[in-house]
């Protein structure tokens, strides 16, 4: 028997909008070798995430400037030239959402964004204010996959975490919601997300 899902939690980047720090560091790096060292060891992804986690630009900015001097161009380029890494939104996962909140089933989103940043999407992509509400990790101090991000989540927004499906991009996100007793489906394009809603009891 399926299990009745009656909340329904989106993660954002890379399920429904675009994220890619080489968008404009193609422009700003052209040599490829050069430009996967820069990420690989100056502005990584776990640098990065401590912004998600809510640690200010500035600071994050001073960390690495302090050990990179001669990269302090690039560093804060990384911040100055975010709004080009969210290039697009992935139109059909966004039709999929929009259907879901106009068939009346509770949608929020749960994502791993610095609170600053997620306040320039919202203004960039509008469909961000449809779902009923967003926790974003940047604003509260936690991140995914830890599982009290989840349990926050769940208890502000009052979702039955059994009666709960997640949808995100990293599988080590959708374990840490399953972590947390949700259901949880791992995205990797929009007609595979159809066919796990549909695997799930929810048909558009």
């Amino acid at each position: 028997m399926t299990i009745e899902i009656r909340h329904i939690v989106f993660d954002i980047g890379r399920v429904l909008i675009h994220y890619d720090p080489h968008i404009p560091f193609s422009r700003l790096i052209p040599d490829d070798a050069e430009r996967n060292w820069f990420f690989a060891n100056v502005c990584t992804h776990d640098w990065n995430l401590e912004q998600d986690r809510g640690r200010s630009w500035e600071d994050a900015e001073a960390l690495l400037i302090t050990d990179y001097p001669d990269h302090a161009e690039n560093i804060r380029a990384f911040r100055k030239h975010w709004h080009e890494m969210v290039s697009h939104a992935y139109v059909e996962s966004v039709a999929i959402m929009e259907t879901l909140v106009a068939d009346g089933r509770d949608v929020t989103m749960l994502t791993n964004f610095a609170a600053d940043t997620f306040k320039e999407a919202r203004k960039l992509y509008p469909f961000l204010d449809l779902p009923r509400g967003v926790t974003v990790s940047g604003e509260i101090g936690l991140i995914k996959p830890e599982l009290a991000i989840y349990e926050r989540h769940a208890r502000d927004f009052g979702l039955e975490p059994g009666h709960t499906l997640f949808i995100d991009d990293a599988e080590k996100n959708v374990e840490g919601a399953r972590a947390a007793g949700w259901n949880a489906v791992h995205f990797k394009d929009a007609e595979k997300l159809k066919s796990d809603l549909a695997a799930h009891g929810i048909t558009l």
